[in-house]
């Protein structure tokens, strides 16, 4: 028989997913791993009793993640990835042939490891690609050493509790902003805006002292209930310009197809910001 799991992410508000079959329920070396399926959302994720990623709207959160700063960057080579353990997010970089390298640093292997044998839809071969180098640390530890620079720096992180709660300081941005390369973009997953303001305020605080160009845009994902979700956008360069003609020579050019919420037309209305989430960059 079928129950119910509440997710009890934020003080004032709770959401509820039909649990289906349990598949999985355990603890790892960091965390509690749990997977169930659900008639809408397919297979759910949760980390201690907090919602991941369904295998029903990840496109959503992963497609605009990636192609977002990689098309406007325009000649992408290298992508960093801080989290990222379920693959998604290697797996839409890797779309791309003209990256040449993409690091995933993951402090938790049994992630990995579980998404690989009950996600394999999510990484879909992607920890398989050459390209791909997986490294099982810390992520701001490794983005605070002298190390190489990258293009694109995707910070697919959890909230900003427990092992996640560091990759939302000042002094991660600031690491990160060095390991980029000139011209490069930085791109953090914060939250809903209308449920979690202070999540978007803070990191948006810290971008404005540390890029020519910093802002957010936004997508909405029926997973993460509230409002739509913001991906905060930090860089020195110009891949914000981008128009639309260009983005749509150059998803053109890069062979990419198949995807199913990304589009060059969403991509630059994505930054128009509704009232309550542009006064939270003030």
């Amino acid at each position: 028989m079928s129950g119910w799991f509440d997710e009890t992410l934020h003080q004032a508000y709770r959401q509820g997913l039909r649990e289906g079959r349990v598949l999985y329920d355990s603890e790892t070396a960091h965390q509690r791993l749990r997977l169930f399926e659900n008639p809408v959302f397919g297979r759910v994720l949760t980390l201690d009793g907090v919602v991941q990623v369904t295998t029903g709207d990840e496109f959503i959160y992963h497609e605009m993640m990636a192609h977002t700063p990689i098309l406007a960057h325009g000649a992408a080579r290298s992508v960093l990835i801080v989290g990222g353990g379920d693959g998604g997010m290697a797996r839409e970089a890797l779309k791309h042939p003209g990256i040449r390298r993409v690091v995933m640093v993951e402090i938790d292997a049994g992630v990995i490891e579980f998404s690989r044998k009950f996600l394999p839809g999510v990484s879909a071969g992607a920890f398989d690609d050459p390209r791909l180098e997986v490294v099982i640390a810390d992520g701001a530890e490794y983005i605070a050493r002298k190390g190489e620079s990258f293009d694109v720096i995707l910070v697919d992180s959890t909230d900003p509790i427990g092992p996640g709660e560091v990759l939302f300081t000042e002094t991660f941005y600031g690491h990160a902003k060095r390991r980029l390369a000139p011209g490069g973009v930085l791109v953090t997953q914060n939250g809903v805006p209308f449920l979690q303001p202070d999540e978007l305020r803070n990191t948006m605080r810290a971008f404005r002292a540390l890029f020519a160009d910093a802002t957010c845009y936004i997508a909405s994902i029926p997973t993460y209930a509230g409002g739509p979700m913001a991906f905060g956008w930090g860089t020195d360069g110009q891949a914000r310009d981008a128009v639309e003609d260009v983005l749509e020579g150059r998803l053109a050019a890069s062979g990419v197809s198949g995807l199913r919420y990304y589009t060059p037309e969403v991509h630059k209305a994505a930054f128009a910001l509704p009232g309550y989430v542009a006064a939270l960059l003030k």
